[in-house]
């Protein structure tokens, strides 16, 4: 019975020391969450900014207008009376998304990146 005991005491003490706590300050401070940045993006004004960025690079690229075409060959193959805007977003948004350049996601990240860093306390 007490050569278990020391078996518990032997495993026990290799086990590795339990990582310091982290308080939630700590971890907001190197980790915002995606509201948090959003909050800082609105109040600074820079999400219009990058919207504006986004509408202009995606007019350049001709993602609006392939956009526009596919909504209009949705309208015209179910019908005009027969399309709702839910329905053109519901068949249109996984071919928007999958569409935009991936140049423009990473200029939108690196922009971000650079915004977070010229704010960080």
């Amino acid at each position: 019975m007490s050569h278990s005991h020391k078996l518990v005491i032997k495993s026990s003490m290799s086990r590795p020391p339990p990582p310091p706590p982290t308080t939630n300050k700590d971890q907001q401070h190197q980790n915002p969450s995606l509201q948090e940045i959003n909050i800082k993006l609105i109040q600074s004004g820079e999400k219009e900014r990058l919207k504006e960025l986004l509408r202009e690079r995606l007019l350049e690229c001709g993602w609006i207008d392939e956009m526009k075409a596919l909504c209009r060959a949705f309208t015209r193959k179910k019908g005009r009376n027969n399309v709702t805007v839910d329905d053109l977003v519901h068949v249109i948004s996984p071919k928007g998304r999958a569409s935009v350049p991936n140049s423009m996601k990473a200029e939108l990240l690196q922009r971000i990146r650079a915004f977070l860093a010229s704010t960080a306390d």
